[in-house]
């Protein structure tokens, strides 16, 4: 019995995702501002992390294949960074640093804190969208020990009750901008 290889079919670089979805277009782009180079992979799927809020298994297939870079890199680099979610987010953001210093520092309190009272576990999101609790391995803010990241911006030196009340106040402000009478 003879048995014939085919050779890898080459990543087809001008068409576009197959489902359509016009938000492809931004990791095209940033795919070709680089030449596919296999050594932008960061940016790519910074830019497709941008575009659709998370990194589904599709994401990190198109982007394998666009790059031809193997699936086990593409997750890898995807899993070693904590900017990278697999899950959608919600509306507001808590990653809360979890390196040595953090940790010594009380970093573990704050965690506790906020699962408990949002009952949701590190890379959960509350049922109602409203909040997402991730951990990161480090932030590299180790001076402002612990340090919590709220919607984009780095809290330093924070505690338990001090980022609970935080959330709380940023959560009750975007509630109160749905407007009156609008079903919701």
């Amino acid at each position: 019995m003879s048995r014939t290889r085919t050779a890898p079919s080459k990543p087809n670089r001008t068409s576009g995702h197959p489902s359509g979805d016009e938000r492809y277009k931004a990791i095209d782009l940033t795919m070709k501002r680089f030449k596919f180079r296999k050594d932008v992979l960061l940016e790519v799927l910074n830019t497709a992390q941008e575009t659709f809020g998370f990194l589904s298994e599709d994401l990190l297939i198109y982007v394998s294949r666009q790059l031809d870079v193997s699936l086990v890199k593409v997750y890898g680099v995807a899993t070693f960074y904590h900017m990278f979610t697999f899950n959608p987010l919600g509306e507001h953001n808590t990653i809360v640093c979890t390196g040595t210093a953090c940790h010594v520092k009380g970093a573990d309190k704050i965690v506790e804190r906020i699962a408990e009272a949002y009952d949701i576990e590190p890379g959960e999101t509350t049922p109602d969208g409203l909040l997402s609790l991730t951990i990161a391995r480090c932030i590299g803010s180790c001076g402002l020990a612990p340090v919590a990241v709220f919607d984009g911006k780095v809290m330093g030196k924070e505690t338990s009750e001090g980022m609970l009340t935080h959330i709380r106040d940023i959560i009750a402000a975007s509630e109160e901008k749905i407007p009156e009478g609008s079903g919701a």
